[in-house]
């Protein structure tokens, strides 16, 4: 009866509000039994990191870091692929047991040629991430603070980027990138390397989990950009998994809000980072990508920044320590302020992206 009076622009923004609303909700309410979890079995690092990803042991790192790597659990990722994924069953399974109705049908966000492979990409990497995480709690494997080598991590990430660049490549016949107010360009099999640099790219940005609060709010951000875009592309599906996402991770920053009552860890990290470069080869967006994931891109920078500073400069800085967010932290910077000061960075960068996107 619904479509008769609702026009189709307006079932449409229905949809993906409900089903943000939805994994919000949904996550709320099954937060109190993963916290249960995590703090019942210690699910957190038992020994403070020396070491700053830049590779420098300092004692401006291990400062910032001394109070809240133990005691506080990690694997707070599974919050967030959990429930978008259970939010997807949900919903298709209803329309498997009540098939005529049309408000199901309209929810449901699955669907081959939009939402397959990002579910995918969200579920291979969230799943080699929390292998990362139970590592780095237990201190087995092969890296400085325990967890996968970093080469491995790359390794895995470059095979789901590979994977993921077939399926666009074959599958859904992608071959051409838009550059705004230029045009569409063939590109034929370089579409594939773009895309697997692309997802490394993306991938070294996720530096920027250390913060309470930082990671989660901008990856709130960065997937409702990307939802806006693919609304407007009239990919709905995809709009509403973006919106899913975001619900998800405003669940998560809720919760992770100073005083942290978990961390997101590389189950969230590895998992969120891969995908959003799938939003954006699905959204035809890849141009904006360094635009909307703004943040991503300055603390990867900084890193990288500070790694070839150490080797051309005999050891010398540019940051007192990296990733960015804790150079501003050794400044004296309060955390939250740090923090906020980001969201805002990525809420500026992401609307331009958006604006550029959409208007060319």
């Amino acid at each position: 009866m619904y479509p008769t009076l609702i026009p189709e622009f307006g079932l449409s923004v229905i949809k993906v509000l409900t089903l943000s609303a939805f994994a919000f909700i949904g996550a709320i309410l099954w937060t109190p039994l993963l916290t249960h979890y995590l703090y019942k079995y210690k699910m957190w690092r038992k020994e403070v990191r020396q070491k700053a990803v830049d590779g420098y042991g300092t004692p401006i790192f291990a400062k910032l870091h001394a109070e809240k790597e133990v005691g506080t659990p990690r694997m707070g990722g599974l919050l967030i692929w959990i429930t978008v994924l259970g939010t997807a069953l949900m919903v298709y399974g209803s329309t498997l047991l009540f098939p005529e109705d049309p408000l199901l049908k309209k929810l449901n966000f699955l669907s081959r040629n939009q939402t397959w492979l990002p579910l995918a990409t969200l579920l291979a990497a969230s799943l080699v991430g929390l292998l990362d995480d139970l590592l780095q709690i237990y201190k087995k494997g092969g890296y400085a603070a325990g967890g996968l080598r970093f080469s491995r991590r790359l390794l895995t990430v470059a095979l789901i980027g590979f994977v993921g660049a077939l399926w666009f490549y074959f599958r859904l016949d992608q071959t051409t990138i838009h550059v705004p107010f230029v045009g569409d360009f063939e590109i034929g099999l370089l579409y594939i390397p773009l895309f697997v640099i692309a997802m490394l790219g993306v991938f070294s940005g996720g530096v920027v989990d250390g913060l309470d609060g930082l990671s989660g709010g901008v990856f709130a951000i960065i997937f409702g950009a990307f939802g806006i875009i693919a609304f407007f592309n009239n990919q709905m599906d995809l709009a509403a998994m973006a919106g899913v996402i975001m619900g998800s991770l405003l669940a998560f920053l809720w919760f992770n809000i100073p005083p942290a009552r978990f961390y997101m860890g590389e189950s969230g990290i590895l998992g969120l980072t891969t995908v959003v470069t799938v939003f954006a080869f699905m959204t035809d967006s890849v141009f904006v990508l360094p635009l909307i994931t703004l943040i991503l891109v300055l603390e990867s920078a900084s890193v990288i920044i500070q790694l070839i500073s150490k080797k051309l400069r005999k050891g010398k800085k540019v940051f007192l320590v990296a990733p960015l967010h804790h150079h501003f932290e050794a400044l004296g910077w309060p955390s939250y302020k740090v923090t906020m000061r980001f969201w805002i960075i990525s809420a500026v960068a992401a609307m331009l992206g958006v604006i550029i996107r959409l208007s060319g």
